[in-house]
């Protein structure tokens, strides 16, 4: 049955960029990896992790000298690292933060192919690098999901409870309703992100654009919606799927998230979660995604 599932995702869910948009080698003087396009003075480790799936993939740390928190990305479809990285050096800056990023099975130089379960054992993969080799706590980690990478986003966060925040940036309910408006889960839909919103409890800001027309807006209301700590959603006017990088509100917007998220961790901790903190409302009950339609 997971195998029908990862088949139903590799038809309409995956275009990693063809041919890959860099190369990745190790320095033949102390070993150390290298990215193609990447300069020492960027201040960025290069790594390749192993997966439970038996697959490399390419990670980068984009380390900020004072860095409270670090987003871990996982970025939207039909794109890889070499296409973000002036995206990163934006949100570090701007938001000073690290930034631990990673392109998927088959995406960039990681081996393997693309799946829903792949990309799951990828963030797992990544998430456990920060915690093992940079000793970053959970409660520092705000995970951010683009697009298809809010699959793997949501299906770390259900399982680890105390992150500081998360963002779904463009995210889908599933994979099946992008395509069909329909009311209920099959169980061969992939990235079941309408079911695993329910078991987060970290805070929640959802960002999309009124003009998406790939991922309908009523996506991210819905999963905002069913956010059980909900911050204040940015809903881009006139924004698209690809673009909503471009607008100024959205880096306006992100540091005032990762400011409160700052507040909050002077705050004592709840039982079910965090303190509240400015923008966060509690729920009373409990590059792009690109689809091949038939």
């Amino acid at each position: 049955m997971g195998n029908v599932t990862s088949n139903v995702a590799a038809k309409f869910a995956f275009f990693p960029p063809d041919p890959p948009t860099y190369d990745v080698y190790e320095d033949g003087d102390d070993e150390r990896v290298v990215m193609s396009g990447l300069t020492a003075d960027k201040n960025v480790d290069v790594r390749l992790l192993d997966t439970k799936g038996g697959n490399r993939i390419v990670a980068t740390f984009w380390k900020h000298p004072t860095g409270r928190f670090t987003i871990l990305y996982s970025h939207g479809n039909a794109a890889d690292l070499g296409q973000m990285q002036e995206l990163f050096i934006e949100l570090r800056a701007h938001l000073r933060v690290n930034i631990m990023s990673y392109d998927y099975s088959g995406y960039g130089a990681s081996t393997g192919k693309p799946s829903e379960l792949n990309t799951y054992y990828d963030i797992e993969a990544v998430y456990n690098c920060l915690k093992d080799d940079y000793g970053i706590k959970q409660e520092d980690v705000i995970l951010y999901g683009q697009s298809v990478g809010s699959g793997p986003t949501l299906h770390l966060a259900s399982r680890c409870p105390r992150l500081r925040a998360i963002v779904l940036h463009s995210a889908i309910l599933s994979g099946i309703r992008v395509l069909y408006n329909v009311k209920i889960t099959f169980w061969f839909d992939i990235f079941k992100n309408i079911d695993k919103i329910r078991n987060v409890s970290c805070p929640v800001l959802v960002i999309h654009g009124t003009n998406d027309d790939i991922v309908d807006l009523s996506h991210g209301k819905r999963l905002w919606e069913l956010a059980k700590e909900k911050y204040d959603p940015l809903w881009v006017q006139g924004g698209g799927h690809c673009n909503l990088e471009t607008f100024p509100e959205y880096i306006k917007h992100l540091r005032k998230f990762v400011n409160a998220m700052e507040k909050l961790s002077f705050s004592k901790r709840g039982k079910a979660g965090s303190a509240s903190a400015p923008g966060i409302t509690e729920s009373k009950n409990n590059k792009c995604l690109r689809f091949a339609k038939r």
